[in-house]
C-alpha cells in the first residue's frame, strides 16, 4: 500500500507524466461529449424499441466499439471501429502479400509507418460502407426519419468524420498521452455504460436472485484473476552470451532468458472475431428489413437464424478466437528475426545449434504456450454466452467480453505509468 502511495505521489509531483494523464483525460471528455450528440433526424423512441429488438442484438457488441456512441445514434456512432477493421484487414492482407509483411516485420519504424497509413486510409471507404449500410437499415427500421438523398448523403459524411475524428483523436492520445489510445477510448465507453447497466439491474432487482447476483461476481472475479495470470505469465527462453576477447578485456560469457508470453496476441483476437462475426449478420439483418418478402428475404432470415443460434454462435465464436490468436501471433512474432538477432550478437540457446535450428525450438515453444493462450482466451470469450444461456439475463453477453477489455487495458495502462515512474526514478 505504500508503494501505491508513492507512485501516485510521483506522478502527482513529475510535471510530465501529469500532463500525460491530464490530455489523456481531456481528450476522453471530447470523446463522451461528441458521443452524445445525435446525428439529425433521430427518433428517440424508436430507437430504444429498434435496441430492445431481436434486430438490436446485432449491434450490441458493435455498441461497445463504439464506445456506447451507436446506441444513441451520436455523429461518433462507429467509434473506432472503421479503424480497427482496416488494421484487421491489413493484418490479414500480410499473409497473401510478402511485401507488407516485409514492410510491417523487417523495415522497422519507417515500414511500421507506412502500414499504419495505409490503415488509416483504409478506414474511410470502411467508414462509409459501415456508417451508410447502419443508416439505411435505421431508415428502413423506422428509427430514422425519411431523409431526402441529400439529408442521406449529409449524415453519412457526418459519420465518417467523426470516426476519422476518433482515429486521430486516439493517435494523439497513444503520442501525447500514456497507453493505447484506440483501447483507452473504447475502455472509455465500457466504463461509461456501467451506471447505465447497474441502474436496470436495481429496477429489476428481486431478493430471490441475490444467489445468482453472487454467482456472478464470483464468476466475474474468477475471469479477471484468469485475465491477469494469463497476461502476465511468460515462457523464459535461457540464451547465453559467448565470450569475446577484445584487447585485455572479455566480454559476454552471461546468461539470460528471453521471455514468450502465453498471451502474445492481448485482446485483439477478441476483436478480430467479433469483426467478422458481426458483418454478415448487419448484411443478412439489412436485407430481412430492405427485402420483406420472397425467397431473398427466406434465404436471409434461415442464415440469420443460425447465425443467431447459441450453439453454432458459440462454437463458431471460439474456434474465430483461437485461430486468430495463432494467426496474430505469427504475425507480430518471427522466431526467425528473433535467431538471427540472437546470432549476431553472440547469443545462443543452450543445447540447440544457432539459426534454423534455434529459429525451429523457439517456434516449437511458441506453438504451444499459444495454445493455452488461445484457449483461455476462446474459453473466456464463450463462458459469459453459456452464462446467458442458463439464466436468460441478455447483457451477460456483452458483460464478458467488455470485461476482458477493461482488464487488458488497465494492465497495460498500469505498466506504461510504472515505465514513466521507473524513467523518472533513475
Amino acid at each position: 500500500m505504500d508503494n501505491l502511495f508513492k507512485k501516485i505521489s510521483l506522478i502527482i509531483k513529475d510535471p510530465s507524466l501529469r500532463k500525460r494523464i491530464i490530455f489523456v483525460v481531456f481528450a476522453l471528455v471530447i470523446f463522451r461529449l461528441l458521443s452524445v450528440i445525435p446525428v439529425p433526424g433521430v427518433d428517440p423512441l424508436q430507437l430504444q424499441k429498434f435496441f430492445m429488438s431481436p434486430a438490436g442484438d446485432v449491434f450490441g457488441l458493435f455498441n461497445i466499439f463504439s464506445g456506447g456512441g451507436l446506441s444513441k445514434l451520436s455523429i461518433v456512432m462507429l467509434g473506432v471501429g472503421p479503424y480497427i477493421t482496416g488494421s484487421i484487414v491489413m493484418q490479414l492482407l500480410t499473409m497473401i502479400f510478402p511485401k507488407l509483411k516485409e514492410m510491417y516485420q523487417e523495415e522497422g519504424e519507417a515500414g511500421r509507418a507506412k502500414f499504419t497509413q495505409y490503415s488509416r486510409l483504409l478506414t474511410i471507404p470502411l467508414a462509409l460502407v459501415q456508417g451508410g449500410g447502419f443508416l439505411l437499415l435505421l431508415q428502413k427500421s423506422g428509427v430514422i426519419t425519411e431523409l431526402s438523398t441529400l439529408g442521406m448523403i449529409t449524415n453519412v459524411m457526418v459519420v465518417i468524420a467523426g470516426s476519422v475524428f476518433l482515429m486521430w483523436l486516439g493517435e494523439l492520445m497513444t503520442e501525447f498521452g500514456i497507453g493505447n489510445g484506440t483501447s483507452l477510448i473504447i475502455f472509455a465507453g465500457i466504463v461509461a455504460s456501467v451506471p447505465t447497466t447497474l441502474t436496470q439491474l436495481s429496477i429489476t432487482f428481486s431478493s430471490s436472485q441475490i444467489p445468482m447476483y453472487l454467482a456472478f461476481v464470483v464468476v466475474g472475479l474468477l475471469v479477471v484473476l484468469g485475465v491477469v495470470i494469463v497476461t502476465e505469465a511468460e515462457r523464459p527462453i535461457p540464451v547465453t552470451y559467448a565470450k569475446r576477447v577484445r584487447g585485455s578485456k572479455v566480454y559476454g560469457g552471461v546468461s539470460t532468458y528471453l521471455p514468450l508470453r502465453v498471451n502474445q496476441a492481448g485482446v485483439i483476437p477478441i476483436i478480430f472475431a467479433l469483426s467478422i462475426l458481426l458483418f454478415p449478420q448487419m448484411i443478412f439483418q439489412y436485407v430481412t428489413t430492405a427485402v420483406p418478402t420472397g425467397i431473398v428475404n427466406t434465404i436471409a432470415t434461415q442464415i440469420l437464424s443460425l447465425l443467431k443460434n447459441g450453439w453454432f454462435y458459440s462454437i463458431f465464436y471460439f474456434i474465430l478466437v483461437f485461430l486468430f490468436t495463432y494467426f496474430y501471433t505469427a504475425v507480430t512474432f518471427d522466431p526467425h528475426a528473433i535467431s538471427e538477432n540472437l546470432q549476431k550478437n553472440g547469443a545462443f540457446i543452450p543445447g540447440v545449434r544457432p539459426g534454423q535450428s534455434t529459429s525451429e525450438h523457439i517456434a516449437k515453444v511458441l506453438t504451444r504456450i499459444t495454445l493455452v493462450g488461445a484457449t483461455f482466451l476462446g474459453v473466456i470469450a464463450v463462458l459469459p454466452l453459456a452464462m446467458r444461456a442458463i439464466t436468460g439475463i441478455q447483457s451477460l453477453a456483452i458483460g464478458g467480453t467488455a470485461l476482458l477489455i477493461v482488464v487488458s487495458v488497465v494492465i497495460d495502462l498500469m505498466k506504461k505509468v510504472d515505465a514513466q515512474v521507473s524513467m523518472r526514478e533513475y
